[in-house]
């Protein structure tokens, strides 16, 4: 990413956290929870990557594991301390490598976040990289199935100076995450109609 086209994404999103009401209601908070709780054990060392205000760092604290929010918005940073001033929280340079050691993770958390990566496949890659061998990898994003984008049509759900830079479906994040050599993959959409779901939730193991 250019440096410029850098500095205009980290400025959009330390933005976007400055003007952010102190309370959010995020969507389908209680059926995320509900996934990350099925799956978190004890004792783990989890990585929530694109922490926000630390709501599920404090999620997974409460769970017994020992977690790491990892940001790469000051401003969200911020707010998450305050919040939770006995949690681990770190800044990444939304350019680099993670600031983490290899294999250093039982668990992965990322929750609707991978829409908004612009190097998916680095991403990815620094999520191997930080998963220990047989770790865990949760993601949940929004479902784009073809019924669905076709009666919303693309622009109501990638608007041009919108920051949902990719639109996923079953199919496709499934084949994303096996190109990347993950293992063990579920893909499950809920939350809708039938063939209208609105939600992803995805687990693999590295």
């Amino acid at each position: 990413m250019p440096n410029g086209t850098v500095a205009v994404v980290r400025d959009y999103y330390e933005e976007l956290w400055r003007r952010l009401p102190e309370q959010l209601d995020p969507p389908y908070w209680e059926l995320r929870r509900a996934f990350l709780l099925g799956h978190v054990r004890p004792g783990d060392r989890a990585l929530d990557l694109g922490s926000g205000d630390g709501a599920f760092t404090a999620v997974l604290a409460e769970a017994g594991a020992h977690p790491v929010g990892v940001e790469i918005a000051e401003a969200a940073l911020a707010r998450a301390r305050s919040r939770n001033p006995e949690l681990d929280f770190r800044f990444a340079p939304i350019d680099g490598p993670l600031p983490l050691e290899d294999n250093s993770f039982d668990l992965v958390w990322s929750s609707e976040v991978i829409e908004h990566v612009a190097d998916t496949a680095r991403w990815l890659s620094e999520v191997r990289r930080v998963l220990a061998p047989g770790g865990r990898l949760l993601l949940t994003t929004p479902a784009h199935g073809r019924l669905r984008v076709a009666l919303g049509g693309v622009e109501r759900f990638s608007e041009p100076l919108g920051d949902h830079l990719h639109l996923y479906t079953r199919a496709s994040l499934r084949r994303l995450l096996e190109d990347f050599d993950f293992g063990e993959i579920s893909v499950r959409p809920v939350a809708g109609a039938p063939l209208l779901k609105e939600l992803l939730l995805a687990r693999a193991v590295r």
